[in-house]
């Protein structure tokens, strides 16, 4: 009987919780009329507005009870207006402290828990939040704009079925990934733009090959032309960038094709620590007096660049899947060699794609991983050569090969 009474208890224990988070963040500004005995009665009366509407089955009464406590916050801002402050943050804050206390009743106390710290970050980190919207620039809308529409306006309306020929294209799977990769590159955009060059040559390293490690390569390698004395900055920069390749693609692989990391993580690990012993090197000898040049990148989620990407990824899938029936496992390890010199990201997902439908086996599709990262370091390394010139390539080289003999290395013993 004890315990019975005890769990009745609980939900108002949550929601008493959850208004003294919420209330300690609004007691700290001295504008707000709402503190922490405010909101924690607010949170009380939205689970007791919970309980009456269930018993009774009289619904209104739940939202009765949110009108009445929002149009007492409006009224009295409006009687005695804080100056400098209309508070508008204050009366929603409240308002989503009463619908908060109320999920609590109807048994979603860990959805209100979790908005409960998401709202008292969003008013604690008030300072912040402005200054980077302060800071945005027209492409960093667009950036995020165009993102938010591959997202959630293409996303939800394409068919998630299996269409042609050895039911290769799927509309719904090819537009995720290329929501995946867009997201990928927005978020390595968004590290460079509030990092900057500030924080030294190992971030922008990091980021730039979360951003795209060709632009990174391709960008740095004219750096290291135009400024030999950069050119050791500029190498580590292009190895950071694309030793982060690994990481990424290791990411991608656990979240679409769980099964095969196994069958992969010795070719990945080579690679990752042959690549790491020669960055570590040339961190050691790098000259801390240069200037990092600023690495500028174009929009990462620019719609036609999306659709490029979401084309060549359905061509490359139908041509592996097309050649691998044609020919057995070659025709895919063709496909790797050719497309990898160029996009790396497709064939690597075109591939675990047939994987997962059972197409290719999983030493086959790690060979064609292996294939087409071999290619793509040639690819850049070459860009490194050709652009940067002989000092930046004596500089490069030795990271690159270490990777690629670490790969294959991996991809032995596994």
């Amino acid at each position: 009987m004890q315990v019975d009474r005890i769990a009745l208890l609980y939900p108002f224990f949550t929601s008493l919780a959850i208004g003294l988070l919420i209330g300690l963040e609004r007691e700290r500004s001295p504008a707000a009329r709402a503190g922490l005995r405010t909101f924690s009665l607010v949170a009380l009366a939205g689970t007791l507005g919970a309980v009456l509407s269930e018993k009774t089955g009289a619904p209104w009464l739940l939202a009765a009870g949110l009108l009445v406590l929002g149009g007492m916050m409006v009224a009295t801002y409006w009687r005695d207006p804080a100056e400098g402050d209309p508070g508008t943050t204050t009366v929603a804050a409240v308002v989503v402290c009463y619908a908060l206390g109320a999920l609590v009743w109807f048994g979603m106390e860990q959805l209100a828990v979790t908005l409960a710290v998401a709202t008292t970050a969003l008013l604690y980190f008030k300072p912040e939040l402005s200054g980077v919207s302060r800071s945005l620039t027209r492409l960093d809308l667009v950036s995020i704009l165009q993102f938010a529409v591959l997202s959630f306006v293409i996303l939800p309306i394409l068919p998630n079925q299996n269409y042609g020929p050895y039911n290769a294209l799927n509309p719904y799977q090819i537009w995720w990934i290329v929501v995946l990769i867009s997201g990928l590159s927005l978020a390595g955009y968004a590290a460079l733009r509030v990092a900057g060059q500030r924080h030294g040559t190992l971030l922008t390293g990091l980021f730039g090959g979360i951003a795209s490690s060709t632009a990174t390569t391709l960008a740095f390698s004219r750096h290291g032309r135009d400024s030999p004395q950069l050119a050791g900055m500029a190498a580590l920069v292009i190895l950071l960038a694309n030793w982060v390749v690994l990481a990424r693609l290791s990411v991608l692989i656990a979240v679409l094709a769980p099964t095969l990391l196994l069958s992969v993580l010795p070719m990945f690990l080579g690679g990752a620590l042959g690549g790491l012993v020669v960055i570590y090197l040339a961190w050691r000898n790098l000259d801390t007096r240069d200037d990092a040049p600023r690495l500028e990148m174009k929009n990462p989620t620019e719609i036609r660049a999306a659709l490029s990407f979401g084309v060549l990824y359905a061509v490359v899938l139908f041509a592996a899947a097309w050649l691998s029936d044609l020919v057995g496992s070659r025709g895919v390890y063709a496909v790797a060699l050719v497309s990898g010199l160029t996009d790396l990201d497709a064939i690597t997902l075109s591939s675990l794609r047939l994987f997962n439908l059972g197409n290719l086996q999983a030493h086959q599709t790690a060979t064609a991983i292996l294939l087409a990262m071999l290619a793509n370091t040639v690819f850049k390394s070459s860009l490194a050569v050709v652009i940067g010139g002989a000092t930046l390539a004596r500089k490069v080289l030795p990271g690159m090969f270490a990777v690629a003999a670490g790969l294959v290395l991996g991809w032995l013993v596994g």
